[in-house]
């Protein structure tokens, strides 16, 4: 069998709760010995900070334009016609990578695929080229189970006859929602004549959740590999404040963080337990909005997430899937205030094992919030809950471990 080391294109959603972790793992595939591409439209460039990995643009040049619009589309997907116009947005990005990112991964080389599961254009394109490919999930396991509610729901796990009518009747309305980018595929399967039923899947799946965190699972692909976090060795806080009161981590991640009346609830929520707020927006908020927050808050577009939260006491967070994880791997206890996408059913997962209180973010109020920061605080089966899930995570190798998985399957293979 080949020894050689491979050329790696990585195709992933265009947003940094992908592209980070996956740039972690690509660095860890260059260390084997790989090169390793990421390939989309040009405006991700901005997102690809690691040095060694490279970056490939789509034929469409620069298109910061195009990435802007696309991202305040993710940005507004909440309710029936935020979620449909966000729907309609990913199957014309899809339908983009599948137009062009076949010949941008001929002229570089390309011999294997990475194929983020958020974005199903990746394990197509490798079958149209004849590479092998393996699924990386950054988020949330999105494979299909009866048991199993879909992951945009805050269903609870429920694997009774209810809970799987239940979940029947969810996949049907999930399945209705995603016709435009289902749409999409099944038209590029059939110019390319590409049979579903054929052998030719995925390698391997990698996965950042660990066991812990999903819902139990019967029906799991061949050589699935649960994880823990994709990241960089963690560097202390350097510029800490000297301050006599519990901090609380507050998090909307990198899509939802100009919404400063959730982060103004949150700031008086933490006020109002005698602790201080360390907000993070992610540039969503004018200086102005950041100085109009209540409580006296900490405040930056960016804090270096994974040391700041093993500082705090507690975090507030949307339920984006990396902020969970760090918070988690922090042994710090969450309120979850779930918003888009996959947060439900993270939030969800968490509230199963006990590391989270869940609050729904619409008609939240100060006072609601505060309890559920007081009650978070107070019981410490919210922190040992999490402390056990950290421990799993901590065994799980990260990043090491998953590229050694990643690199064996590629480079085994004849």
């Amino acid at each position: 069998m080949s020894r050689r080391r491979r050329s790696i294109a990585i195709i992933a959603p265009p947003t940094p709760g992908h592209l980070n972790p996956l740039q972690v793992l690509g660095a860890r595939l260059i260390a084997l010995g790989h090169r390793v591409t990421i390939v989309h439209t040009g405006g991700v460039a901005r997102y690809v900070n690691t040095p060694e990995v490279g970056f490939a643009p789509l034929a469409d040049g620069a298109s910061d334009g195009l990435l802007d619009t696309y991202l305040s589309q993710l940005a507004a997907a909440t309710g029936l016609l935020g979620i449909t116009r966000m729907i309609a947005a990913t199957a014309r990005m899809t339908a983009r990578l599948l137009d062009e990112a076949p010949a941008v991964l001929e002229r570089i080389g390309a011999e294997a695929v990475i194929a983020d599961a958020a974005e199903p254009a990746g394990g197509l394109i490798a079958r149209r080229l004849g590479l092998p490919h393996v699924v990386s999930i950054t988020g949330l396991p999105l494979m299909r189970e009866e048991n199993v509610p879909p992951p945009f729901l805050r269903w609870p796990y429920r694997p009774d006859g209810s809970g799987r009518a239940r979940n029947r009747g969810g996949y049907r309305v999930s399945d209705l929602l995603m016709r435009p980018i289902s749409g999409v595929l099944e038209q590029r399967r059939r110019a390319w004549r590409i049979d579903e039923e054929e052998e030719d899947g995925p390698l391997v799946h990698v996965a950042q959740c660990p066991r812990g965190l999903d819902f139990p699972r019967d029906e799991l692909p061949p050589r699935f590999h649960y994880g823990g976090p994709w990241r960089n060795p963690v560097e202390p806080w350097v510029d800490r404040p000297d301050d006599p009161l519990p901090l609380i981590f507050c998090s909307l991640g990198s899509l939802q963080g100009s919404r400063k009346a959730l982060f103004a609830t949150m700031a008086a929520a933490c006020a109002a337990v005698g602790a201080r707020a360390v907000i993070g927006h992610g540039g969503g908020l004018t200086a102005d909005e950041e100085a109009a927050l209540p409580g006296d808050p900490l405040v930056r577009d960016y804090w270096p997430q994974e040391a700041v939260l093993r500082c705090c006491s507690a975090a507030m967070l949307h339920g984006g899937f990396n902020t969970v994880l760090d918070a988690v791997a922090a042994r710090v206890p969450i309120v979850a205030v779930p918003i888009a996408f996959e947060q439900p059913g993270t939030a969800a997962r968490l509230a199963r094992i006990g590391a989270a209180k869940v609050v729904r973010w619409r008609g939240l109020t100060v006072r609601r919030l505060a309890r559920a920061l007081e009650e978070v605080l107070a019981e410490r089966r919210y922190k040992e809950a999490a402390g056990k899930l950290a421990d799993e995570m901590a065994n799980a190798g990260g990043a090491k471990t998953a590229a050694a998985i990643v690199s064996a399957a590629l480079v085994d293979r004849p």
